[in-house]
């Protein structure tokens, strides 16, 4: 940039030498950035590309939120789905989002339609600057014309030198010069306006993008019938299996429910068997108790009446001996 400037300064300062002698030198200086902001053609234009833009960034926008719904509900069924179905439902879902990031890439990329359709809108405001400004210079016998929005640093430049509204007054008479002198001149004149040329190139080339789009959404319906028929395969296959599963589930348990009844009714017969056995062995018990009881009760009530006749036996004795006793003194008392 110091390079530009003193190079520019050094060639002024040798011309202004040369010169000196036969006249002064005569320098002017255009805004480029001032002279597009006035000029009607190149604002309609810039409003209708903001417009397109603007567009484009909504369309990516809601495609892209759609992306993200979409890998939340994933999320949300994630414990519902098996391995291979999450990852097939994953891998659709990142397909679709590369093909939004190619497509924002190839609207706002450094080659993308965007800069390609600045480059077209503001080509012709140059060649017809360009034009404007070596026709004044050449008219006004100007020496160096600068331009204030470029490169070169100005750190001042007198009002008196700018001739941006020269060169504005010059694209307005050119215009108006090419305007059509009826009505269907008119028409066609605005038929080949800048705005609707640069349309037909995006037209062309939308065509294209819509083309390629058609092909890449062909491509991604066959490669989603292919997966969701592999994935009906392998639901009908699983369910298949579970059906199969369940069947030998159902004939098992029923087998063992069988078992386990024939069991329960083979204890209940052995149970009642069991108890009447024993009722009986209780009564039998019962029965021997009361005839043990009433035995021993005529044991001992044979046994009592035995004592009392032994005792009854016993006392006649000893009363009979007493009579004895008594009854020798008195023989011996007689003799």
């Amino acid at each position: 940039m110091k390079n530009k400037v003193l190079f520019l300064l050094a060639i002024i300062g040798l011309i202004s030498l040369n010169s000196n002698a036969q006249r002064g030198v005569r320098i002017g200086y255009i805004d480029t950035e001032y002279i597009l902001q006035n000029v009607p053609e190149y604002q309609d234009a810039t409003l209708q590309l903001d417009k397109k833009v603007q567009q484009w960034k909504t369309e990516i926008d809601q495609r892209l939120n759609v992306i993200e719904q979409k890998k939340t509900q994933l999320n949300n069924e994630r414990v519902l789905l098996t391995k291979e179905l999450y990852e097939e439902r994953l891998e659709d879902i990142t397909f679709e989002e590369n093909e939004i990031l190619d497509y924002q890439q190839k609207r706002f990329g450094p080659n993308g339609d965007l800069m390609i359709q600045k480059r077209q809108l503001i080509q012709p405001i140059q060649d017809q600057i360009f034009a404007a400004v070596q026709e004044i210079a050449a008219n006004r016998k100007y020496d160096f014309v600068f331009d204030k929005s470029a490169d070169v640093v100005m750190l001042y430049s007198a009002e008196r030198f700018d001739i941006s509204e020269l060169v504005i007054r010059s694209i307005t008479r050119s215009a108006k010069r090419t305007q059509a002198q009826n009505k269907a001149e008119r028409r066609a004149a605005e038929d080949e306006d800048v705005v609707p040329e640069i349309n037909e190139e995006l037209e062309a080339r939308e065509k294209a993008l819509e083309e390629k789009k058609a092909a890449r959404e062909k491509a991604i319906e066959d490669r989603r019938a292919e997966q969701m028929a592999r994935r009906d395969s392998i639901k009908a296959a699983a369910q298949a299996k579970r059906e199969k599963m369940l069947e030998e589930r159902a004939k098992a348990k029923a087998k063992n429910d069988s078992i386990k009844n024939s069991k329960k009714e083979g204890v209940k017969t052995d149970g009642d068997t069991t108890g009447k056995t024993a009722a009986e062995i209780a009564e039998e018990k019962r029965q021997q108790k009361i005839a043990d009881r009433e035995a021993r009760k005529k044991a001992l009530e044979e046994r009592r009446k035995k004592i009392i006749a032994d005792r009854e036996k016993a006392k006649k004795e000893r009363e009979e001996q007493k009579k004895e006793k008594d009854s020798v003194p008195s023989d011996n008392d007689n003799n």
